[in-house]
C-alpha cells in the first residue's frame, strides 16, 4: 500500500522572514497572504523558528488596560521579554520544530499533536526550508472518494498484500467508514486486516465482522 507523504501535501511557495524582519512587516505579511505565521530563515535557508499572530498579540497582551478595569497580565518571563520584541528573531518561537518530505501523515500528525503545533516547516537532508504543512493540508487525505479507498483494500491490501481469494472479503465504504463482511481462513487474520484498513489513506473507522474458519489462537494461549 502506498501512503501520501508530507512532501505531496505541503505547500512549497512559503512566504518567510529573516531575523532582523521588523513587527509590522511581519504583520503585514500575515495580514496579506492571509497566513496564521512565518518561519525565521537564517542566510542558509533554514528555520530558526516561527512568529505567529499569536507570538504578536503577546505584545497587546502585555499592555496595560486603559480603561483599568483588567488584572495585569500574568506571562512567563520569556513571554514578557518577546513582548517586548521588535523584530522576527526575538518575537519568535524557537528552536523550529520541522518536518520531512518524505514522512507519512500519521508521522507528521503525531508530531504535531505531541508538540501542540498547527504547522511545520518542511526540510530537506540539509534542514533547508522546502516547504511547510498544515493540519488542513494533512486533513485532505479524507477528501479521498469512498471509490478510491475501496479500490485500495480490496486490490492492494486483500489481493496483492494478503493473498485473499475474490469473494472472500466483502467490502463496504460509506464517508470513509469500513464495513469488513466474510470469512477469512485464520482468526488471527480478522485483526490483521482490520489493523491494514484503517491505515489507508481516508479511512475514518473500520467496523470488521469477518468470521474465521480455524483459531489458530488457541496455541498461543495454551489452557492450564
Amino acid at each position: 500500500m502506498r501512503h501520501r507523504i508530507v512532501g505531496e501535501l505541503m505547500t512549497s511557495a512559503v512566504v518567510h522572514v529573516r531575523p532582523d524582519t521588523g513587527f509590522k512587516e511581519i504583520a503585514r505579511l500575515l495580514a496579506e497572504h492571509d497566513i496564521a505565521s512565518v518561519p525565521v530563515l537564517d542566510r542558509e535557508e533554514r528555520p530558526l523558528g516561527l512568529v505567529s499572530e499569536a507570538d504578536l498579540l503577546l505584545n497587546e497582551a502585555a499592555q496595560e488596560d486603559p480603561a483599568g478595569l483588567l488584572l495585569t497580565p500574568q506571562l512567563s518571563p520569556g513571554e514578557h521579554t518577546r513582548s517586548r520584541a521588535t523584530t522576527a528573531e526575538g518575537l519568535m518561537t524557537s528552536p523550529a520544530v520541522c518536518a520531512r518530505p518524505e514522512w507519512t501523515v500519521v508521522e507528521a500528525a503525531r508530531l504535531m499533536q505531541r508538540e501542540h503545533l498547527k504547522r511545520l516547516p518542511v526540510v530537506d537532508e540539509a534542514g533547508r526550508l522546502v516547504g511547510i504543512v498544515s493540519r488542513s493540508d494533512l486533513l485532505r487525505v479524507f477528501l479521498r472518494q469512498d471509490r478510491a479507498i475501496h479500490e485500495e483494500i480490496m486490490h492492494e491490501l486483500l489481493d496483492r498484500t494478503l493473498g485473499l481469494a475474490p469473494g472472500r472479503v466483502d467490502v463496504r465504504v460509506n464517508e470513509g467508514r469500513v464495513t469488513l463482511t466474510g470469512t477469512v481462513e485464520h482468526r488471527a487474520l480478522v485483526a490483521v486486516v482490520g489493523r491494514l484498513c484503517r491505515s489507508v489513506d481516508g479511512v475514518v473507522d473500520v467496523t470488521s465482522r469477518l468470521d474465521y474458519r480455524t483459531d489458530d489462537t488457541a496455541a498461543l494461549h495454551p489452557v492450564r
